[in-house]
């Protein structure tokens, strides 16, 4: 599987939107260093929804220390993401195949954040409409139907939307959600329609990667019932 988390870059230091699977954050790392990020941890850390893919490598920044990133979600994917209610999406059998799956450092980690949790690992909830510091102004838009909770965010000073699962891209062509892993796929295309009142030119989709052309005219399209 190929994903794309985002990092954003400024005088505040680097923010991180989504975080792999599990162990993924040594590549991450290494990405950021290549960019000329330097090597210090991320001041906040974004979830776009409570996936295991996006939400996996979490445990890895959540240290002890009192200067440990800042992690955002939505309201309504928090008990998932906090241990406190099962992934939405993960059964028990697949639980119990990735966990012994994992190295044993990433494992004690992993269930020390969603097993067995011993704090919250959300520091602060946004809301639709909110606008976040980083990059410069970061606006988030709940975008519920992958998940109850999934958010996209839009970075305003480049119109590049970071679209979490919302949408996917594949071929050079932007595509919905993938029907497979949205519950909710009418609910999912209705919030593709908020889109619509953003100036967008980028799109980051998780799983496809950048896509540019007339995205306020595709995802116009896409938004539209079936």
């Amino acid at each position: 599987m190929t994903i794309h988390p985002t990092v954003l870059y400024g005088p505040e230091g680097w923010v991180l939107v989504d975080t792999g699977m599990p162990g993924s954050r040594p590549l991450i790392d290494r990405l950021v260093q290549e960019a000329g990020i330097p090597e210090t941890d991320p001041s906040a850390i974004l979830l776009t929804h409570q996936d295991i893919d996006h939400i996996g490598g979490l445990p890895s920044y959540l240290t002890d220390r009192a200067d440990r990133p800042l992690v955002y979600a939505h309201e309504e994917d928090r008990g998932a993401i906090d241990g406190e209610k099962p992934m939405l999406k993960v059964t028990a059998e697949r639980m119990e195949s990735l966990l012994l799956a994992m190295a044993d450092p990433v494992r004690k980690a992993f269930e020390t954040a969603y097993i067995r949790p011993i704090r919250p690992n959300v520091s602060r909830t946004f809301s639709d409409g909110e606008k976040l510091p980083y990059g410069g102004g970061l606006v988030v838009i709940h975008t519920p139907g992958h998940t109850p909770g999934h958010v996209c965010l839009y970075h305003e000073a480049s119109k590049t939307l970071i679209a979490g699962d919302a949408m996917t891209a594949a071929d050079g062509e932007l595509r919905g959600p993938n029907p497979a892993v949205t519950p909710n796929l009418p609910e999912a295309i209705t919030s593709l329609g908020k889109l619509g009142s953003f100036d967008i030119e980028t799109v980051i989709c998780y799983h496809g990667g950048l896509y540019r052309g007339e995205a306020n005219k595709r995802i116009a399209e896409l938004s539209r019932p079936s």
